[in-house]
């Protein structure tokens, strides 16, 4: 095959992936995978037991084998691989929910006419959708829901490691902005029993709270409702994990700016978000972007991007922390 046929079969190959998280996505939907906990199944008790069309159940299972998420095991029969376990809604760190959340109409739709995004210059959300990306949560509660469990799933395998990655202060308060259900600060505060924390969020989000599960921060922390657009707590850290990028950066610097004006002498704010890397090589965070770019109006940045950002909130990068997850802590401290 010459070079030019093999470009094209490249590219034709590349335009059939987006078939990989749709099987995936009814997979997950019809929770086979709660159902190969035991070792492997024949294709017509999975379906039998999903209530699903075993020939096409079958179909689904063949393609995620191509993927590592199961495996054939002999002729109609499958088992789930090690990656596949996470797909059980029960496994420990099940990335089932996050799965829907991120293959959801909301993410899914807007990701596929794109085009509007490069020809109108914002969001495809609101041409598809008639109204942005949070506007339409807080009309449609079914789909908020879907959002919020799957952040959650979706941060659950990653705020062990960012919480054991920077070395938080024995002593203070700890202010998680727009902090959903509380994970990053349960386990922010059970590394450091000198630690208070406060969960900031809207109160339809504060309601699945789990900070009350946790007997080893009883005593340690409260809620509080609010809107990081108008203010803040006051605290000595500032946690806005998976935040920033959801905004444009007039929208991102008020909330740095809040976090600024509330923030007690010597304090420091913690944006845990992607921080994209120079130069071709793969990361998850250009990927994200894209996904920033379709559905919302913020964007994962650079360095370079949170150096500006920080300057226009009053605020200086003093350095950024890897973690073993995607994510980086970038530290900002008062810029006087």
């Amino acid at each position: 095959m010459n070079t030019a046929r093999q470009s094209a079969a490249r590219l034709i190959d590349e335009s059939l992936g987006f078939l990989f998280p749709a099987a995936l996505r009814a997979a997950a939907a019809v929770r086979v995978a709660d159902h190969m906990a035991d070792g492997d199944q024949s294709v017509e008790w999975l379906a039998e037991a999903t209530g699903t069309d075993a020939r096409n159940l079958g179909r689904v299972l063949r393609l995620l084998a191509t993927r590592g998420v199961v495996e054939e095991t002999g002729a109609g029969r499958f088992r789930l691989t090690a990656t596949g376990q996470a797909l059980r809604s029960d496994a420990p760190h099940s990335a089932r929910a996050a799965v829907l959340m991120l293959t959801d109409a909301t993410m899914w739709r807007p990701a596929g006419e794109m085009h509007r995004c490069l020809t109108d210059g914002g969001s495809a959300f609101s041409g598809i959708f008639g109204t942005t990306f949070f506007d339409y949560f807080a009309r449609d509660a079914e789909t908020a829901a879907v959002f919020h469990v799957g952040m959650a799933a979706l941060s659950d395998h990653e705020n062990e490691p960012i919480a054991e990655a920077y070395d938080f202060p024995p002593t203070g308060t700890v202010v998680d902005v727009g902090g959903g259900h509380g994970g990053l600060l349960v386990e922010v505060l059970r590394r450091q029993p000198g630690l208070r924390g406060v969960l900031h969020d809207q109160a339809h989000v504060l309601a699945g709270h789990r900070l009350g599960d946790r007997d080893d921060i009883v005593g340690r922390w409260s809620a509080a409702e609010g809107d990081f657009f108008s203010s803040v707590p006051s605290a000595d850290i500032y946690l806005i994990k998976r935040i920033l990028h959801d905004w444009d950066d007039e929208q991102s610097a008020t909330i740095l700016r809040n976090c600024r004006r509330a923030m007690a002498p010597g304090g420091r704010v913690l944006v845990i978000d992607a921080v994209v890397p120079p130069g071709d090589l793969p990361h998850q965070s250009k990927a994200l972007d894209l996904m920033m770019m379709s559905s919302l109006v913020g964007r994962e940045r650079t360095e370079e991007d949170f150096v500006q950002l920080f300057k226009e909130a009053g605020l200086r990068l003093r350095r950024i922390v890897p973690t073993p997850t995607v994510l980086s802590v970038v530290e900002a401290v008062n810029a006087d």
